[in-house]
């Protein structure tokens, strides 16, 4: 398939060519991950990222260039996952911004569209390292530089822009001394080289099966990613407004925040549970009213309207009844998880990542409104944060994620946020999310909370029991398949035979005379019985030390230990 410009349809089956390629992979991509935990995610974040531009881009009818790279951007961006997700979402946002001015590509607007990605990635990683994904994607955009004004044919172009992605992936472990160690290459760079084969197949006449990308039938499935509340709480509610209203507003024109809050106080007018979610090419909506109709012709006169779903919560409502009417007493007794009551906004609300019920119900206690579901096995998308932050009730709003690999979700969704200020508190894990919650003070500003508690980050020192699931060299650890591994703030402290002579050894390392308690949150896999044992030997190894026991049911992790 020789050709020198790619046309709108030829642009859209490259993309969704380079997103099956991805899929395909996922799981060995996975594999690649440096941690030998049973948590490895590059592959399923930067999957499950493409496929929300996926479901995007499958919505497209009108085959030009404009429309593809809205659906691109804005479904990755808003699907974007874990940080590996959150760059992808980067480079193909800075990738359409390029590629939408114009009707066609030649390698010329091609190149330029990779620059401008590279550049776009770049901006976002506030810290970013060489010998992984940027550095990969950087090498393809130099390449595709140096040789579009001369290389006229796509399929030449593509060839060699991905020849030298391919040696600067095998390159990374030469400049990540961690990867070396592991023996593997960057999983995030591995990840881009296996969508950009996808579209080298493409381009080279190697079609995958686009079926289940083409025009996906509009059942309640494919709106997984847009069920913005947790409506559990209606079996029990008094409902105001009967029909729960959803769709998406496709921008004819430019709006500021202006037509936003305007949109907004209309839909308030005629409903509540109010979500609406904007950026420069469409709004996003759900409310619940008794007019689906006024919504609708409102929204249309902003623009087209695609993925409605309306359903009548009455109806549900009685059907839930019927179904659960042995359960509903019970059920009434327990408040529910997310449960949000319409309040006027406070001054302050918080917003917690948490995975297992005992840490949620912690968060909860001392002072989280909202619980993202999520951590390190299933990191949550932007628009999951996006779907939190307008669910509080609050002006300012802290985002604790609670996992390295969520900050830059939570980031991204802070900056796409219109009407409230969102801080999000750089915490890496469960112990420093709490700790730092606590350290937040009523009287004290906004300003003096937000440094104070991410001080506290400082003064905690987190613990984390799991598994090998392959042999490696961590740390200068070598780690065997079936290991039990105390992973620190810092990497592995210790590797040993089982969990109990492991968590007592590697807590023996962080304990130091500044330490004044100790806080275990045992897991899923873990029985009270054995947790209360472990603790009972801590608090005898150092008596003079505070020692707290908690459920936290958390998966993966036999034990999450806090030393402060």
């Amino acid at each position: 398939m020789s050709y020198n410009i790619l046309d709108a349809s030829a642009l859209k089956k490259a993309f969704l060519a380079g997103a099956a390629s991805l899929e395909e992979k996922k799981e060995w991509i996975n594999e690649l991950n440096v941690f030998p935990v049973p948590d490895g995610d590059t592959g399923t974040n930067m999957t499950m990222t493409i496929m929300s531009a996926v479901k995007e881009v499958s919505e497209v009818s009108d085959e030009n260039i404009p429309d593809i790279c809205k659906a691109i951007s804005s479904g990755s961006l808003r699907g974007a996952r874990g940080n590996s997700g959150v760059i992808l979402s980067q480079l193909l946002r800075g990738f359409t911004n390029v590629l939408k001015e114009y009707d066609s590509a030649d390698t010329i607007v091609l190149a330029a569209a990779m620059e401008k990605a590279v550049e776009t990635a770049y901006k976002a990683v506030m810290k970013p390292k060489e010998g992984t994904i940027l550095t990969v994607a950087r090498s393809m955009s130099d390449k595709a530089m140096s040789i579009a004004s001369e290389v006229e044919d796509i399929e030449s172009f593509m060839k060699e822009v991905i020849d030298e992605g391919e040696k600067t992936l095998a390159r990374t472990p030469q400049m990540l001394p961690v990867l070396k160690q592991a023996g593997v290459v960057d999983s995030g760079g591995q990840g881009l080289m296996q969508i950009m084969r996808g579209v080298y197949a493409y381009i080279t006449g190697t079609e995958p099966d686009y079926s289940r990308f083409e025009r996906p039938s509009m059942d309640r499935s494919l709106h997984s990613q847009f069920q913005f509340a947790d409506i559990e709480h209606i079996d029990t509610a008094d409902i105001k407004f009967g029909y729960c209203t959803e769709f998406i507003v496709n921008l004819e024109h430019k709006i500021d925040d202006k037509d936003v809050d305007d949109f907004k106080s209309y839909l308030e007018s005629i409903g509540d549970s109010i979500v609406c979610v904007a950026d420069d090419e469409l709004i996003k909506i759900h409310v619940h009213t008794n007019d689906p109709g006024l919504a609708i012709q409102k929204a249309l006169s902003y623009g087209s309207l695609s993925r409605m779903k309306i359903d009548n919560m009455r109806e549900e409502h009685k059907e839930r009844l019927i179904k659960n009417s042995n359960k509903l007493s019970k059920e009434n007794e327990i408040p529910k998880k997310n449960e949000v009551v319409k309040t006027p906004l406070k001054d302050y609300g918080f917003i917690s990542v948490s995975a297992g019920e005992g840490l949620s119900e912690i968060f909860k206690g001392i002072g989280a409104d909202y619980i993202i579901e999520g951590g390190q096995t299933m990191n949550p998308s932007t628009q999951d944060m996006l779907d939190a932050i307008d669910m509080v009730a609050a002006k300012d709003i802290f985002i604790l994620p609670n996992n390295r690999n969520i900050i830059l979700a939570a980031e991204q969704a802070a900056n796409m946020s219109k009407d409230k200020k969102v801080h999000v508190i750089p915490t890496k894990t469960i112990p420093q999310g709490i700790s730092a919650l606590v350290a937040f003070m009523p009287e004290s500003s906004i300003e003096e909370n937000t440094e104070n508690m991410i001080q506290e980050l400082s003064c905690v020192k987190s613990l984390q029991l799991t598994y090998a699931v392959r042999d490696t060299l961590i740390d200068g650890i070598n780690i065997h398949e079936g290991d039990i591994m105390a992973i620190g703030d810092r990497g592995i402290v210790y590797a040993g035979k089982d969990i109990e002579s492991t968590l007592m050894e590697s807590v023996k390392r962080l304990v130091d005379e500044k330490t004044e308690i100790i806080s275990l949150f045992y897991g899923a896999d873990v029985n009270e019985e054995n947790a209360k044992k472990v603790a009972q030997d801590i608090e005898k190894l150092f008596p003079d030390i505070e020692v707290e026991l908690d459920n936290g049911g958390q998966p993966v992790y036999y034990y999450i230990v806090s030393i402060e």
